[in-house]
């Protein structure tokens, strides 16, 4: 479970005083990925910004919120399995009410009304403004929302560490993808407009953040329903433009593969603060399945794709993730995946078992492959990834990177870990400092690491003497809150 307390949160980019109203205790989960979370943020913005007060403790919380994911059935099952869970505390704690916003509500809102009476009031993806009102307990009927989307004034407490954040570049998705079921309740593809994120953007980095990601259901459509050719290329290089005190980092998240542009490229290229890192889900190498994902191409073609962009962006990092059991694949094309991820040497691999979602359109193919085999498969390909990924460490050893610095590890505190920039927040495991020169590492600084030992998903080093000043964070009015229990 992601908790949208999981850390302290960073900042509150806007707030407006009370209007009168009771400050009730809140406290909300959040779970699924991370433009979820930013969703989540922006719903604790709009109750702080009102006066409530968030609580991480949900035996103390009056209001209880559950921001779902519904994507895949285990996002399902860990979604209701929370909010069963949170229900208790409406027999054993403070809470008068249950709440129940995100995808879940998009896609299973009239069974969630008809089959949880534990819930008193439910917010989809479109209706996050809804969320204070039905908090405070006014009477708020759900109407035809407008498709949302958050802007640089929208308030928003932020809950990653101080020293990175999210930031939801667009909404929504045009693509066909059979096995997705996203476009039914996240609607057609939308962009923020192009000064609202450097506005947000420059905000927070002032607010001493490090490291930005941007994220949408696919980042490299930006700009496109604005009228825009090459409009990520466009973004991203003008937040590499933006003055900061201190070395920044910027990277996008959720890249479609026909839409690597060499202008894209080239930019990522060119800039020393765009982290040299491409997340570009493939989900297959076979023509034949890739065609009944409808998402086209081919093995050949993405070979040709990443040498086009390993040769313009050298030492780039490429993470992707692939389904198995996919209706219809065959073991030939089980084994020609293989052979793919084999060629293709990703530094980064999410494997995901397919399942039918009821209301996709690959669950009406036929072919369908038993679960047993559908896990097998799964194994298998990680098996792969998992040589691939220790040989790739392995000639780390002995090299020099620039590492963030996250904190003491939480299972022991002889250890720190840190990020490359080749690795995401939260999905590409972390860089383990053992040892260090000079100060203490402090969360939020980039500094330059010696990495010594290589295992198959982490490396570990010694932290080098550090070169810059230790963070400060600008004052903002913040919220020091732990986790909601699992």
């Amino acid at each position: 479970m992601t908790s949208a307390s999981t850390r302290p949160p960073n900042a509150i980019l806007r707030t407006v005083p009370s209007i009168g109203a009771h400050a009730l205790k809140v406290g909300l989960v959040s779970l699924g990925c991370p433009k979820n979370l930013v969703d989540s943020e922006v719903m604790m913005g709009e109750l702080v910004a009102r006066g409530h007060e968030l609580t991480p403790y949900p035996e103390q919380a009056e209001v209880l919120v559950v921001n779902t994911c519904s994507f895949i059935d285990p996002a399902k099952q860990e979604s209701i399995d929370t909010i069963l869970e949170m229900a208790e505390y409406k027999k054993t704690g403070n809470a008068k009410k249950l709440i129940v916003a995100g995808c879940l509500v998009e896609r299973y809102g009239a069974d969630i009304r008809k089959e949880m009476p534990e819930v008193d009031a439910i917010v989809g993806t479109n209706e996050l403004a809804r969320i204070v009102a039905l908090c405070e307990g006014g009477a708020t009927p759900p109407t035809a929302a407008e498709p949302y989307l958050y802007h640089d004034l929208t308030p928003r407490v932020l809950s990653t560490p101080r020293h990175f954040a999210y930031v939801k570049i667009a909404e929504g998705c045009d693509h066909p993808c059979t096995f997705c079921v996203i476009p039914q309740y996240r609607g057609a593809f939308r962009s923020r407009r192009f000064e609202s994120v450097i506005a947000e953007a420059t905000r927070l980095f002032d607010d001493g953040v490090r490291e930005i990601n941007l994220v949408g259901q696919d980042t490299t459509c930006y700009g496109e329903d604005l009228g825009m050719k090459d409009g990520l290329a466009h973004l991203v290089e003008r937040l590499a433009r933006i003055e900061t005190a201190r070395e920044k980092w910027i990277r996008f998240l959720y890249a479609y593969p026909n839409k690597i542009t060499q202008r894209l490229l080239d930019t990522l290229a060119a800039h020393p603060s765009l982290v040299k890192y491409l997340d570009m889900p493939l989900q297959h190498s076979s023509a034949r399945v890739l065609k009944r994902m409808k998402r086209g191409a081919s093995g050949d073609i993405f070979l040709k794709l990443l040498e086009r962009i390993r040769r313009t962006v050298p030492g780039v990092a490429i993470r992707t993730s692939f389904i198995t059991g996919f209706p219809g694949e065959t073991p030939e094309d089980f084994e020609e995946l293989c052979q793919f991820v084999e060629a293709a040497r990703f530094d980064h691999v999410g494997v995901f078992a397919y399942s039918d979602e009821d209301t996709s359109a690959s669950c009406l193919l036929g072919g369908k492959v038993d679960g047993r085999t559908i896990q097998n498969r799964r194994r298998h390909l990680m098996a792969i990834q998992r040589k691939i990924a220790r040989a790739t460490h392995q000639k780390l050893v002995g090299t020099e990177v620039s590492v963030l610095v996250e904190g003491r590890s939480p299972e022991t505190d002889l250890i720190w870990e840190a990020r490359r920039p080749t690795q995401a927040p939260e999905i590409d495991g972390a860089t383990l400092i053992n040892d260090f020169e000079g100060v203490e590492p402090r969360a939020g600084e980039i500094r330059r690491l010696r990495i010594t030992e290589a295992h198959d998903y982490d490396v570990v080093g010694t932290l080098l003497a550090a070169t810059e000043p230790a963070p400060r964070f600008a004052p903002s009015p913040l919220i020091n809150i732990s986790p909601l229990p699992a």
